[in-house]
This record gives C-alpha cells, structure tokens and sequence, in this order.
C-alpha cells in the first residue's frame, strides 16, 4: 500500500517599501504583514517578502512543514472534508460512486471496528509469507504483490517500499504504446542514504528505526521480533546499497532499458523471472522496461543470496507496516511514532477523521474531484487559466524566435513542442469509473487492499489499451501541477487554481508571479534537461544540433553550480544535479511569466497597487508562493530525496532575472547580486 508553486516608478515605490512601516499597509492580493522591510531585498529577497511571516508562523503539531501549498490545500481540504462528510451523512444507493465514498470512510474512521477484528484481516497475508518454501515460491510471492505505486518522471517517488515497483506508461521510443517498467524498492525508509550514511545523525536515525521495526513486529505477535528486524535492517541495507541515487532515477535516457522479457534472466540473475512475470500478470510482455538495471539486478542477486527466513522477515515487517493505518490504533500510533515523528518531525499525528476524509479521497480521487469542480470550480476560473496559458505559451514562442544561439532546425521542433502541448485546466475530459472497485462499510483493511489491487489491474489494462491522451495523473483536489514529457501534456487541477496562488479578484501581475509563473514552470519542463529529450510527438530523440545542445547544458550547469552553493543545513547544501529539472522549470518559468505579463498590457505600464509597481508585485508574488517553513527532519528528508530545493531557495530565482534589479534598487556587493554574464540565462 503507497504511503500515505515598473522600473518607471520605481523611486517611488521602493521609498515605500523601504519604510519599516510598510508591512502594516494593505496591499490587496499580497500579504503586506508578511514582509521584513528591514532586510535589504538584494540581501535576502525570501527574507524580505517573508520574514515577519517566518518568524510569527508556528508550524502545526500535525505538519513536518508548513507554507503556501498548506495554505491553499488546508481550503481544498476543507472542500473535501464537505463532499466526503455529505456523502457518509446521505451515501444514497448500494453500488453508487458516492455510497462507495461513503463506506470507505464509514470503514476507516471505526477505529474500534478495526481494533475488535485484532489481527484477522491480515492473518492470511502474513500466512502466505511463512509458507514460502523456496526462491522458486519467494518470486511467485513478489510478482503476485508488485504494485503500481511508483512513477519516477512525474512524481518525485523514487523507489517502492514493495522489492520492485510498476510504472505502466507512454513508451518513450513508441510513443502510440504503452509499455511497463519495473523500478528499484525494498526498502521502507526514504532513500538509500538512510541506510549507508555515515553521519552521527543518520546513525541516530538508524538505531531509532530498528527498534521501530521490532516494536512492529513485536505488536503483531512476531516471535524472536529482535532477531528478525536484525535480519530485516540487514536485508535493507543491502538492497539500499543496490539503489540508484535521486538524481539517476530522475533521467530518463538512464532509465530507458528496453529488456526482452527472457533477457532478464540473463541481465538479472537469481531470481525465478519467468515465475516472477506470471504471477504479475506480465507474461504477455515482450519487452520490460528495466528503469534502474543495476539495482535490479542487484536485488534479483539477493534473493539468491540472501537467506529466505531473511527475505521472509522483511516482507512480514513490511505488510505490517504498508497496512498500519487500517490496523488496531497501536499499530497507527508506532507507525507515527517512528515515520511521522522521528523521520518528519511532525508533533501530534493528525485526526483520524481528518485523515479518514484524506485516506477516501485518495482512494475514490476521480470520484471526489467530479464533486469538487462541481461545487468549487466555476467555469470562469478555467477560462481565466485557459487565457493565461495561451499568453505564456505565445510568450515562450516569442523567446524561442529570439534566441541567437539555437539552430533553426532545433528552433523548428521546440516550437512544434508548444504548438502541440497538451494543456489540460480543473479536472479531465473523461472521468475515470470505479465500477470495478469494491467497497465495503466495515472492512478499512479490505478497502484499502482492494483499492491497490483495483489500481494494478487499470495499469495491467492500459498495457493492452491505445494510449490516453487525455489520462490525469493528479486528481482535481490536488494542490499541485504536472508535466507529463513522454506525452507532451500538462495537468492544472482546480485545487491549485486560488490564492495564494491565484486570485480573479487581484492585480493581474500578481496572478503573473503565482500561478502564471507555475504554469509557466510546467511549460517548461517540455524544454528543460529532461523533457528536451522528448520530441514533439512524445519521442525519446536529440532533436537538438550538438552546438545547440552544448550551449544548453553549459547553461544548466552554471545554475546547477548556483544552487551546490545553498546550505539550507549546516551539513547539508542543496544537490543542484538532483534539483535541476525543477531549478530550471523555476527560471524559465518566472521569466516567462514576466514577458507574458508586459505583453499583456501593450506597451502600456501595470497599474500600481499600494505603491508597488508591476514589476514589483509579480516577483513579491513570486516569493511569497515559496514561502515555507520546515522541521529539520523534513527538510532533511527533503535536500536527500526530493527533485525541488526548498521553497525559501526556489524564492532566489529572482536573481537571474535583469528586471528585478531595478525594480527593488538591488546593487552590487549585496548578497544576492550577480553581475549581468552571471546570471544564468537558458530561454
């Protein structure tokens, strides 16, 4: 089970700004009381637009971090937590979509329920585990539970906690057909370096998570629960030694290898394939895609390797701790204690009726998300992002035509990207159906599995399907947005489309630095280290001239070397190899967003609000969608695994942009300064 965004008045308006009174003033469509007005902004520009907020905000006992996406999402919640509260109140007709929301959380909110059926629901997995007699049984056992829970290009999960994960997607190299990939997993902590860090700190970790895994074990009445999680963090810790890094595991020209199904017996030896692909369904499958080949040769060896009590203490430990939160509550309460308390850093584990509402929507996504457009997302919303789209889409054109250092050739198919780009605004064309999928009122344990078996058997579907052009990959409540390269699409849901991040009511310039920044971050990722190696029809192809490509990557790099420099921790900068698809999506984004905004007004200046100029709200706006604060576990847990630095840092884009020089009076020799040849320029 996966666990659970004008230099013409500028004397005037930066006087303003520069009065430490001016945080008290009311500027419609900004948090005015958020700023520091006593930091210079060409000293810390996040600190400026975000101090007073940074240090009057307490994150909540509940949350590892807090910011503007929490901000936006804790009213999407409370939209869901309508729909699903309505629902359970009047759960109409057996059978129904809504009756199925219903049940789900009826079912997941009895935690006495749950706590009278003690350990049955899950006796007869943990049975299957110890009859495992041989390798030969331990491969039927791991292709019969490999999920599809993982996808390495469009969410930032780069391993499964099951041995391997599923990936069903748009082949790169036959974009008309899907194609399946196997990925790395086997592990329950976040990533690799959790396990073969040498620091104090993450030693500390370490000794915290095997008493975690034998007070798991212990409470599911495991016998000799010291010696198995010994042999459990052992395992772990091998597999982890197999893993790629995040920055790998996010290229895709590493990740596409095309194996013929029989090949992997030869490339991956130990483990009983042919076993392995019937269980899971994938023996019709003439080719495989292996995302991270060593790795999975590296696990394939450990099960020959490696003892099978070994292998078998492991996947007990983790069917106990994948199903925790539809166990009785001390399952729950451990699983917190180590994951959401050691690990994130979070004080007080959230309602279970919070969660219950959390846990639905995750499960019946498309379900809740019809009701949510329905209710909260009026079609004027959609046409407003739908305008904006097309003005920063026009915007990246116009930059295209004007960049003197790419080819006509390589000018030619970017621009075929744009005009083929699939922009998809609030909630898909089709609504998936959850006919197939069982519900029932009294079985949180079964729902939740049978919610994971559901969303396998639609990907094993899909391997027979044409591809979807119009598929959905976040659900309309989502607080997020998407790119999609192999498909040359984007995904907006409606959840994403209010403040901070938007708002009809406010200056357009500040809609510009919001939400048009972030659609213009998601355009971006059909051109940046990632998505331009897909062609306009969805290809895995250079269409780049090798000078063109040159300058590109020279580019990347430089702004990849600017965010090595970032130190969020004292032990721990920020990787700008692993951060550098979303560094960049950043920068073109902002900057595309800029020039869409000035277009927009035709020559003509912004209208200034509270004294602050066009320029100056857009980038104010900017800087305060980034606003976030974190504790040091998350963060942690961030700078390790996660494809986006941390939103304090995203906020600094502003220094590669000319235009926000003038506009807040930045000078050399402040901290943020860069000459004019070292700002980073890549579109």
């Amino acid at each position: 089970m996966p666990r659970l965004v004008r230099r013409a008045f500028f004397s005037i308006a930066f006087a303003a700004l520069a009065s430490p009174l001016a945080a008290q003033r009311v500027i419609p469509g900004l948090d005015a009381s958020a700023m520091d007005t006593t930091v210079r902004p060409g000293n810390d520009f996040y600190k400026y637009a975000n101090g007073t907020w940074d240090r009057r905000t307490q994150i909540p006992p509940e949350l590892s971090s807090y910011g503007a996406f929490n901000i936006a999402a804790k009213q999407a919640d409370a939209n869901v937590m309508a729909i699903v509260h309505g629902a359970a109140a009047a759960p109409g007709a057996p059978g129904t979509d809504l009756r199925k929301v219903a049940d789900y959380y009826h079912a997941f909110v009895d935690t006495t329920a749950i706590a009278k059926r003690r350990l049955t629901p899950i006796r007869p997995l943990l049975d299957s585990i110890a009859a495992i007699a041989s390798k030969r049984a331990l491969a039927q056992f791991l292709g019969a539970h490999l999920r599809a829970d993982v996808d390495p290009i469009n969410n930032a999960v780069i391993h499964t906690d099951n041995i391997l994960g599923l990936w069903v997607a748009q082949d790169f190299n036959h974009p008309g057909h899907n194609v399946a990939s196997l990925l790395q997993g086997g592990i329950e902590m976040p990533d690799r370096s959790y396990y073969l860090d040498p620091s104090a700190k993450m030693a500390e970790v370490r000794n915290a998570y095997r008493a975690h895994v034998e007070r798991m074990l212990s409470l599911a009445g495991q016998s000799n629960a010291a010696a198995r999680a010994d042999a459990t963090i052992a395992l772990e810790t091998r597999i982890a030694q197999t893993h790629w890094k995040p920055e790998d595991t996010y290229d895709p020209s590493k990740g596409n290898n095309h194996w013929a199904r029989a090949e992997f017996s030869t490339k991956a030896p130990g483990l009983d394939w042919p076993g392995f692909f019937a269980a899971a369904e994938l023996s019709h499958e003439d080719s495989i895609i292996a995302w991270q080949p060593s790795a999975i040769a590296g696990i394939a060896a450990l099960v020959a390797s490696q003892p099978l009590d070994a292998w078998k203490d492991l996947l007990a430990y983790h069917a106990i701790e994948d199903h925790a939160a539809v166990l009785p509550p001390a399952f729950d309460r451990e699983s917190f204690a180590f994951f959401g308390k050691t690990l994130s850093g979070a004080e007080a584990q959230d309602t279970r009726d919070k969660r219950a509402v959390a846990a639905t929507s995750d499960a019946l996504g498309f379900v809740v998300g019809k009701a949510y457009v329905t209710r909260y997302f009026p079609p004027s919303a959609k046409a407003n992002a739908q305008k904006m789209v097309a003005g920063l889409i026009a915007a990246y054109k116009h930059r295209i035509d004007a960049l003197s250092w790419m080819a006509p050739s390589t000018k030619a198919e970017a621009k075929a990207k744009l005009t083929t780009l699939r922009v998809s605004i609030g909630y898909p064309d089709k609504w998936p159906s959850y006919a197939a999928l069982s519900v029932s009122p009294g079985d949180a344990y079964g729902n939740a599995d049978r919610v994971v078996r559901f969303t396998y058997a639609n990907s094993i579907r899909a391997l027979h399907e044409p591809v979807d052009q119009g598929m959905w990959v976040m659900t309309p409540q989502t607080v997020n947005a998407v790119n999609m390269p192999a498909m040359n699409a984007l995904n907006f849901p409606a959840a994403i489309l209010q403040p901070p991040f938007f708002d009809a009511k406010r200056a357009d310039a500040m809609n510009y630095g919001g939400i048009g920044a972030v659609i213009g971050h998601e355009i971006s990722h059909s051109f940046d280290n990632l998505g331009a190696a897909f062609d306009s029809h969805g290809q895995m192809r250079n269409w780049w001239t090798p000078s063109d490509f040159a300058h590109f990557k020279a580019s990347t790099q430089a702004l990849a070397r600017q965010y090595d420099a970032y130190r969020p921790l004292p032990d721990l900068p920020i990787n700008g190899q692993q951060t550098l698809s979303e560094n960049i999506a950043d920068l073109a984004g902002l900057t595309a967003a800029y020039d869409a905004l000035h277009a927009s007004l035709g020559g003509k200046p912004a209208p200034v609000v509270a004294g602050l100029s066009g320029d100056q709200q857009l980038f104010l706006s900017w800087a305060q969608i980034w606003r976030t604060k974190f504790r040091e576990p998350a963060l942690r847990r961030q700078l390790l695994t996660n494809g986006h630095s941390p939103g304090p840092w995203r906020a600094l884009t502003v220094r590669n942009l000319d235009a926000w020089y003038p506009a807040f009076g930045v000078k050399a020799g402040e901290t943020l300064y860069l000459a004019p040849a070292e700002r980073v320029r890549i579109w």
